[in-house]
């Protein structure tokens, strides 16, 4: 182990040492080694700490953590961890980076306190690094996503459990009505840090986003979502059971056979259109066909799959199959209106 470790550190300097700023980066490899300072890269960024070599303890409380801004994208942590390190000892730092190896111009610097935090942003806040003022604040350390257009199918609770095996650190989940998109759910999910949030976002915007077969979005909670939720004027989440009676009550008078019941409302759900297989069995008495099922719509997520029987020795083929079909949509319509009473749904997240 410790002769695998040897390696990777022996490859980083290569890695940071290319065409670009190459007398910064030589620099930075050289106070690396003469400070005993460890950096990781990932994620389009280096860290220093989180937590530094020898913590001991909770990690800082919210709050402690400050932005630092315009910084020349030459200078690296070499200098900027000396300079914040000047004021308080320092749990973490974060600088964020280019492919190239170049900073991004803009870091972030966790200390142990609130008051440590305060005084990095008074007596650096003015700071000028090779001509260049610096600009330092205190960080928004945003901690909440926006999952919008869920399928109505999502309950909260199966959404907190996925959510929970996805992405580490969930601490909150909350489900509304999508104030954007018909017949969806949104999600406001709350983190217990920045980061953990901000990973969750690169996480769930790398996979194809899908849920029930409804593609959602991912995206930091707006300021007006935010004003909307303290002054509880969200609506609730949309349910599935009254949307579902509701039309069915109307689709019921517009279509004539179950088949079309069925078409039609799974076309005002948006759940795509049903796709049947039937395969016939065997005779029974008195002219008894039985028949095995299967349903895959394709929004829904759960397939539909049984066996049921129809009078069939006069039946012609199509005639049969007709009425299979007929007897099948009617099972499905009364287990959407049923649903209310079905334990919740699981999905995976693709």
């Amino acid at each position: 182990m410790e002769q695998k470790g040897a390696a990777s550190a022996a490859c980083e300097p290569q890695i940071w040492l290319n065409s670009v700023n190459r007398k910064n980066k030589a620099g930075l490899i050289e106070w690396m080694r003469s400070s005993n300072v460890s950096l990781v890269q990932e994620n389009g960024q280096r860290k220093y700490g989180g937590p530094p070599p020898g913590w001991v303890g909770e990690t800082p409380p919210h709050g402690s953590e400050i932005f630092i801004g315009n910084i020349p994208q030459e200078i690296y942590e070499d200098t900027l961890i000396p300079l914040f390190q000047s004021v308080g000892k320092l749990y973490e730092f974060r600088l964020m980076m280019t492919f190239s190896g170049l900073n991004r111009g803009f870091a972030y610097a966790r200390y142990f306190s609130k008051r440590i935090a305060d005084q990095a942003i008074a007596q650096i806040g003015s700071h000028e690094i090779q001509g260049v003022k610096i600009f330092v604040c205190r960080s928004t350390e945003k901690c909440e996503l926006m999952l919008d257009g869920l399928p109505l199918l999502m309950e909260q609770a199966a959404l907190e459990d996925l959510l929970g095996e996805m992405t580490p650190g969930v601490d909150l989940v909350s489900l509304y009505a999508s104030p954007f998109t018909d017949l969806k759910n949104m999600a406001v999910v709350k983190y217990n840090s920045h980061r953990e949030a901000a990973l969750a976002k690169k996480s769930l915007c790398e996979g194809t986003r899908t849920l029930y077969g409804c593609i959602f979005t991912v995206d930091w909670l707006q300021q007006s979502i935010r004003l909307k939720m303290q002054s509880g004027t969200l609506a609730k989440p949309n349910s599935l059971l009254p949307l579902i009676s509701n039309k069915l009550l109307i689709l019921e008078k517009l279509a004539p056979t179950a088949t079309q019941c069925l078409q039609l409302l799974c076309e005002k759900l948006m759940f795509g259109q049903p796709v049947y297989q039937i395969k016939f069995l065997r005779y029974g008495n008195c002219g008894w066909l039985r028949f095995w099922y299967f349903v895959l719509i394709p929004n829904h997520g759960v397939p539909f799959t049984g066996y049921s029987w129809l009078v069939g020795d006069k039946l012609i083929p199509t005639e049969k199959y007709q009425q299979a079909k007929e007897m099948v949509a009617s099972i499905i319509i009364k287990e959407f209106a049923c649903v209310g009473d079905q334990p919740p749904l699981r999905s995976t997240l693709c």
